[in-house]
């Protein structure tokens, strides 16, 4: 069973969702699914933006105190990402061919920062030692 401060976390997350998701179609993109779930993970919205098909992270953040909120999409969950939008596409018709990308919308307090782009497709295979970085 859920406690309360679980569901009180859920409830502000739903809320910052809803309000990337405002910033996002004010800025051409058309949701097609939010908390899109499966085994491999979750992605919090989908979205065509242009030819693109875009997966987006939202994380917020009340003030800087814990970290900036995109430092919190890590290298681990870049891959679930990836993974769990392979499944996205596979199971929605979409072919390998299909332009893709991977998006952050960052929350810190009031202000919104997007980053598209923000990391490239990991294939779900671990890149610790590639020198990547994310964006931020």
């Amino acid at each position: 069973m859920e406690g309360d401060a679980e569901k009180n976390r859920r409830k502000l997350g739903a809320r910052y969702e809803e309000k990337a998701a405002e910033y996002l179609q004010n800025r051409g993109y058309f949701i097609l699914c939010r908390n899109f779930r499966c085994r491999q993970g979750e992605i919090d919205l989908i979205a065509r933006q242009g030819g693109d098909l875009v997966f987006i992270e939202v994380k917020y953040r009340g003030g800087g105190g814990n970290g900036l909120p995109q430092e919190a999409v890590t290298r681990g969950k870049q891959r679930t990402i990836c993974r769990t939008a392979d499944y996205y596409r596979m199971s929605h018709g979409y072919g390998e061919d299909t332009s893709c990308r991977f998006d952050v919308v960052a929350i810190l307090g009031e202000e919104i920062t997007l980053y598209q782009n923000a990391f490239p497709y990991t294939g779900g295979q671990d890149r610790r030692n590639t020198g990547h970085r994310a964006r931020w």
